[in-house]
């Protein structure tokens, strides 16, 4: 997968790109990152990239000739198969439909700072709006970052266990994931040691005790994704099982 970013701050990537999954991505060669600075790409003798907005009020934005400069130069390096980002809080907000539809897409990021970019960047070039959540950061590198790190987690090839991320919270059928735990079996005097169940070696037991508890961990953290769910008959018995335990509990 190739990846490209428009930003005037690519330094601030690089640790990122370092360490870790993107790290490895990159070194088996399922993914390449390139960075273009718009800063490279203006007739100005300082450099600068951005100007007042037209109608006045306060603050800048990020001017048009750079930008398109930027992104013809990074077209010209991906070439096919590109979707065009712009990391905005006005966007779609991620989620896993979201991440699915980039996938088999090499993408170009477009990271605006201060107030945002021309609008004519984004009618004319922009594919598609993209934003983390109902916020406003200093630029968008670090959704940039989140993005690049959501996606590269689902390229096959990248993470050793297949099944690590299709049981992650949001990816395993719109659940949250459920409790997990590693050695040792008995830690201290501390509440909620490791479930009997899961020593047993009774698989089917362990799967069924697994979905119940990621229904119960969604009903109590995030009730608002259980009510998009259409449950099966498996799982809205296990729900209800769950339901009553945890009220006899409390």
């Amino acid at each position: 997968m190739l990846i490209g970013v428009i930003s005037l701050f690519p330094e601030i990537f690089q640790p990122f790109i370092k360490y870790g999954i993107i790290q490895k991505s990159i070194k088996k060669k399922l993914l390449s990152i390139d960075f273009w600075n718009p800063r490279n790409y203006t007739n100005n003798k300082k450099y600068k990239v951005d100007s007042t907005i037209y109608g006045g009020g306060g603050g800048v934005i990020l001017k048009a000739e750079p930008l398109i400069r930027s992104i013809e130069q990074a077209k010209l390096k991906i070439r096919n198969n590109i979707k065009l980002i712009y990391l905005s809080p006005q966007g779609r907000k991620i989620d896993t439909a979201c991440i699915n539809s980039l996938l088999c897409k090499n993408i170009i990021l477009i990271c605006g700072r201060y107030k945002g970019i021309d609008e004519r960047i984004i009618t004319n070039f922009v594919d598609e709006e993209i934003s983390i959540g109902d916020y406003i950061l200093s630029g968008g590198e670090l959704p940039a970052m989140v993005l690049i790190d959501i996606i590269v987690r689902l390229i096959p090839g990248v993470l050793n266990n297949i099944l690590s991320n299709s049981t992650d919270s949001f990816f395993n059928n719109g659940l949250l994931d459920c409790p997990n735990y590693t050695k040792p079996r008995v830690l201290n005097n501390f509440k909620g040691q490791v479930p009997k169940i899961l020593l047993s070696g009774d698989h089917k037991k362990i799967q069924q005790w697994r979905l119940k508890q990621s229904l119960g961990a969604t009903w109590l953290k995030r009730p608002d994704l259980l009510k998009k769910k259409k449950l099966t008959k498996e799982e809205k018995f296990l729900f209800n099982e769950f339901k009553t335990s945890y009220f006899k509990k409390n």
